[in-house]
């Protein structure tokens, strides 16, 4: 179904750019940040980025002609500009991450308070883990795991070789993992004193 809905917004951006781009904007403007945030570090940079993202967007396609943006592969070209863009924000300067903003997603309207904290105590261990991973495995993991990204599309994204883009995706889960278990652990051995 994403292709399709992909398909007919290309469709349409390729017939009326200025129509359909908002579009664009805010079917993919939380994978743009998302992925802006995991190299950046910090909220307002990913959204600095985010916003540059679509505003060289629209003038990219502004230029190409109405066959290729009809074949466009949004997702992984959004992802790239913005991985691009994200990198040449963070040169000369090193990047805290923001957990916070990793971890923060709506609530449903039946959550009950504990449910509430249970929940984002959750999603801010899982991003504190996957915020130490080394940069290659976490944005491999975050874009396919977190962001839902094909296999196909990160490798696309990251510009890098299928099996490569699948191995770091598989090391860096195995890491996320070993992180995780070694938290149980330490938490269980606190508890039992």
């Amino acid at each position: 179904m994403e292709q399709g809905i992909a398909g007919e917004l290309c469709a349409r951006m390729a017939a009326d750019l200025d129509a359909a781009f908002p579009d664009l904007v805010v079917q993919h403007q939380h994978l743009v940040f998302r992925v802006a945030l995991r190299v950046v570090g910090d909220s307002a940079s990913a959204e600095d980025v985010a916003q540059e993202v679509f505003v060289r967007a629209y003038r990219t396609l502004a230029r190409y002609p109405a066959e290729r943006v009809r074949v466009l592969r949004l997702r992984p070209w959004l992802g790239r500009m913005t991985l691009n863009l994200a990198r040449n924000a963070i040169r000369g300067w090193r990047a805290t991450t923001d957990i916070g903003a990793l971890a923060h997603h709506p609530q449903a309207p039946d959550d009950n308070p504990l449910q509430l904290v249970t929940r984002d105590d959750e999603r801010r261990m899982w991003a504190r883990l996957l915020a130490g991973l080394p940069q290659r495995y976490r944005l491999a993991v975050a874009l396919r795991h977190v962001d839902g990204l094909s296999y196909a599309e990160l490798a696309e994204t990251l510009g890098r070789p299928l099996g490569s883009v699948k191995s770091d995706v598989h090391r860096g889960t195995a890491l996320l993992r070993a992180a995780y278990d070694a938290e149980q652990r330490a938490l269980a051995r606190q508890e039992a004193v």
